[in-house]
């Protein structure tokens, strides 16, 4: 299962912004590689992020991605087998070491400086640390209480340091980022239902299968019924719940540094209602968001949060 962020039109930062500027960028030839080997690994993603991140001035863009790269490195450790434990294990040392300012790696080189920059709160990359070590022992989650933990840790926290970079300065954009990142995390989970049932995992909450009458064989067969459909419709609900949790949580006063992760909600939820209107299509071809529609997405967002408008 890979993390919202992990998965997945000009502009700059809001006007008269005052952006930290990092001194050693220019003179310090490693930190500046760390930041280019971040970027290109965000480049090198079909995520949606790369449409947010273009919201963004320069030097929150390198911050966000140097966050999607440690995301996506770490992440990526659940599937490397019998290793995973020892990768993981390297970048807790590494988030340790970047921190102190003596990492050695160039994703934790970049982080480390990103987080001295923007005063992003070292636990909420800990906490992505633990959302992973999540994956490599459960398979199943019995209720949507455990899921809940679960998404908070591989996708509220990623959001929460983001909010940092982005400038927020509100306190009400905590509860913005925690329901975003649920929102985001459970219409990730919906979309791959599928490969993850390859895997032998099934992150939908058992107690929700067993009240649909929907069984683990039948979602590792594709198995296609009525029961299937209310189920999908029944988690697109809870969705769409924290959707509009986040969309009321939005503080006027952050909205324009908020701009990059409306993209990304008006980008997901239009992924959530895809699956809603015809749920069998999560065990065919991937379902996703045209470049086009993603592009429009940001540029909403972008002109909103000039507008001060929203849903």
């Amino acid at each position: 299962m890979k993390s919202a962020v992990a998965r997945s039109v000009g502009g700059g930062g809001p006007a008269g912004e005052t952006v930290p500027q990092r001194a050693s960028l220019d003179g310090g030839r490693s930190l500046a590689d760390a930041y280019l080997e971040c970027e290109r690994i965000a480049r090198a993603s079909q995520s949606s992020f790369r449409h947010a991140f273009r919201l963004l001035p320069d030097e929150r863009r390198r911050g966000l991605a140097a966050l999607y790269a440690f995301c996506r490195v770490i992440d990526d450790a659940v599937d490397e087998g019998a290793a995973a434990e020892a990768t993981l294990t390297y970048w807790r040392a590494e988030l340790a070491s970047a921190l102190a300012g003596s990492a050695t790696h160039p994703v934790a080189i970049a982080i480390g400086d990103t987080v001295r920059c923007f005063a992003v709160p070292p636990q909420h990359l800990e906490d992505v640390l633990a959302g992973v070590e999540m994956d490599l022992v459960h398979r199943r989650y019995q209720t949507f209480d455990e899921l809940r933990r679960y998404c908070y840790h591989v996708a509220a926290a990623v959001g929460l340091a983001a909010i940092a970079i982005f400038g927020c300065r509100d306190p009400r954009s905590r509860a913005y980022a925690e329901a975003l990142g649920i929102a985001l995390q459970i219409t990730n989970i919906l979309r791959d239902l599928a490969e993850d049932a390859e895997r032998g995992r099934i992150y939908l909450p058992l107690e929700d299968l067993h009240r649909f009458g929907y069984r683990e064989r039948d979602l590792f067969t594709h198995t296609r019924n009525a029961a299937f459909r209310s189920l999908v419709g029944f988690e697109c609900e809870r969705a769409r719940e924290f959707y509009r949790a986040a969309c009321a949580s939005i503080a006027p006063g952050d909205r324009r540094a908020l701009a990059p992760a409306e993209a990304m909600r008006l980008t997901y939820r239009r992924l959530l209602e895809r699956i809603a209107a015809n749920p069998d299509a999560v065990f065919g071809p991937r379902v996703g968001v045209p470049l086009h529609e993603k592009a429009l997405c940001a540029a909403t967002a972008w002109l909103r949060s000039r507008a001060g408008g929203g849903s």
